[in-house]
Parts: structure tokens; sequence; C-alpha cells
């Protein structure tokens, strides 16, 4: 299976679509027709990382943060950068980043760091905004289920965890073949009337070039009549962050003990406490100072993360506790996460996970 067939089932899994504009994902550098020997999952494309994917004679590491983020302007080895992204070239070994489609994904990082909490009622913590989309189609009643099939098959009318969700309204349409027309029935320069359906399916905005493929190719008209509108809707399947609610209420002692026992930790920044009870907790893996206010507005009691700065404390206003329990930290299970995921989806070729350590950030306790 060549790199290029191996990335194309990893997106259906893992959409990469949905990361964020900042974001640099996807192939990084490798040749895409080049056949898969073994894929090696880490956390950090670093120079060590590269170094055991040739001892262990994998060509495409999987990685979770990009290794190369800003452009490059030269490639002389005078940085970790340079170093990891040279070595690779020079041992033909693709690398392929996930990092913020992993984190907006339903099932990615932050439902990783909820299941190791036993945190129940998940939901995303920022919902992603003008990511959904509505399609209304008018297609001839006969052929409305072979459309409608096309359309499921090319991602539409997922709601969810439910698919092949739609709405049909029937109806008459009108039209008149002009000349230079190829009309699919009728005669030219006499208006014809039609018993037609309209089929009305919602779809996710980085659908949507193959989602109107599948209708053209699936319709019967030469002309497709149909409308495609943005929705206000906030897709609450898709966004950074989750919250939800641990079975039994903790003091705050407890919970910062709970979370120190969870995540293996030494020790957590925190704002301080406040005498109140733990039962809603909102999570971001990484950086995630962009999530307080949003886990403020959906009342949670503790709000675990990375990265924060020294003001970022003020904004508990003493009535939620936040938790800084480190970037790297907060991220941790992602490479055990990917690992699983590929390791069920590949059986023709081995899928390893990466023993090196890259977490840049040490502790003098």
């Amino acid at each position: 299976m060549t790199i290029q067939k191996v990335i194309a089932e990893i997106e259906k899994l893992i959409a990469i679509s949905q990361a964020e504009d900042f974001d640099n994902v996807g192939l990084l550098c490798g040749l895409p027709e080049r056949n898969v020997s073994g894929i090696l999952v880490c956390h950090d494309a670093l120079e060590n990382v590269v170094e055991e994917a040739i001892q262990k004679n994998c060509n495409l590491i999987v990685c979770f943060h990009p290794i190369i983020f800003s452009g490059l302007k030269s490639l002389t080895g005078k940085n970790y950068v340079e170093r990891a992204v040279l070595k690779a070239i020079e041992n033909k070994i693709a690398i392929y980043a996930i990092h913020t489609a992993f984190d907006n994904d339903y099932f990615g990082v932050n439902a990783g760091i909820c299941n190791l909490l036993g945190l129940q009622n998940l939901k995303i913590l920022q919902p992603k905004k003008n990511n959904l989309k509505q399609l209304n189609v008018y297609v001839p009643r006969d052929y409305s289920e072979n459309l409608k099939e096309a359309l499921f098959s090319a991602g539409a009318g997922n709601i969810g965890f439910y698919d092949e969700c739609s709405f049909i309204t029937e109806g008459k349409g009108t039209f008149r073949p002009n000349e230079g027309s190829n009309p699919f029935s009728g005669q030219k320069n006499i208006r014809e009337n039609a018993e037609e359906e309209m089929i009305s399916v919602i779809f996710e905005s980085y659908k949507q070039n193959q989602i109107v493929a599948a209708m053209k190719s699936a319709h019967p008209y030469e002309e497709v009549a149909h409308q495609i509108y943005t929705l206000d809707n906030e897709n609450q399947y898709s966004g950074l962050g989750m919250y939800g609610e641990l079975e039994t209420e903790m003091d705050e002692k407890d919970f910062l003990n709970f979370v120190k026992e969870k995540f293996k930790l030494n020790i957590i920044k925190h704002s301080d406490l406040n005498n109140k009870k733990i039962k809603r907790v909102g999570v971001l893996g990484g950086s995630g100072a962009s999530g307080i206010r949003s886990a403020f507005s959906k009342k949670c009691d503790a709000y675990l993360t990375g990265d924060l700065k020294y003001h970022d404390y003020f904004l508990a206003e003493s009535k939620m506790l936040i938790c800084d329990i480190g970037h790297y930290e907060s991220e941790q299970l992602v490479s055990q996460q990917l690992f699983e995921i590929l390791s069920q989806k590949f059986s023709t070729f081995a899928v390893l996970k990466s023993s090196e350590k890259t977490n840049p950030v040490n502790y003098f306790l």
C-alpha cells in the first residue's frame, strides 16, 4: 500500500480538514507514491524519533505535533527542525502530522482525557462555528433514491451519531429547454412540468466538493438545480475541548490528587481553592487558555489544560478551579490513541509506537 493510500484511509477516520486554519497538518515531507514498509506513531517527529524509524524499518512517521510549523527557508541542519527533516528526507521517510485535526475530533485528544478521568455526559467545549452547510437539490421522483444514496456515500447527512439523515419535499417543477440544450426529458422551446422531490441534507463544509461532485454524477439532469447554505448552527460534534461530569463530586484537594494520580503528575499549577465541590470538569489538551471562558460559561467547576500564563489564573474569579497540568502531560495519551486506531486499520504492515522521549520540559524536584 502506498503512503498516499494509507493517508487516505487515515483521513477517513480522522478528517484532516477539521484542523484549525493556523495549523500545518498533513504530509509534511516524503513521496506519496512510495510503498509503506511500516508506520511509527509518535508525539513529536524529532531527530531521535526519525532514527528510531530507520532502525525499525518504518518509512512513514505519523506524529501529533507538526515538526514543520513555520515556513523553512533553508535546510542546512542548523536547528532541531531542519536536522529532523533532513534525516527523514535522506532516509526516504515520510512525516505526516495530525495535530488539531485530532484536537477537534469528537473521539480525539480531549475524549481521551475525559475517559481517563471517567467523565460522563460528554459535550464539546468550543463547538466549531460556520462548519455546517445545507444542500437542497431538486430531482425527478424516480431518481430520488439513487441520488440520496450517492449523497450519503459522499458524506452528506451525517448528524452526530446518526447518518443518512435527509428531508424530502414533493412538488412540481417547470423548465423550458432552449437552443443548445440536451434535455433529459421534454422538447426544446416547450415548457415542461415535472414531478420532482427536493432532497435536503446537512454536511460539514470541508466535504462540499466531494458531495457536489457526487450529486452531479448521480443526477439525470444536464443542469442540476440546487442551493447550498451556510448554517448558523454550531457543530456540536466537532471542536476544541470537552466537558463532562464526574460520577461522584469531590472536594478540590481530592480532585487535585485524583488528577495527579490519573496523569502520573508530580505537580499541578492551579488557581485559588474556594471550598467548592467539583462535579463538572472542562478539559482542553495542549495550550488551552482560550478555553477558560468557555469552561466558565458552561458552569464547569474545574478546568484542566496546559501552558497557562500568570494572568490566566485570575479568570477563575473564585468560581472555578483552573488547573495547568502541563502541555505534554495533557496530551500524553495521544500516541497510544493513534497507535490503537492505526493498528486496527492496517494489518498488512507493522504499526509501532515510538519509545523515544520527546517532552522538552523537565522538572527538578
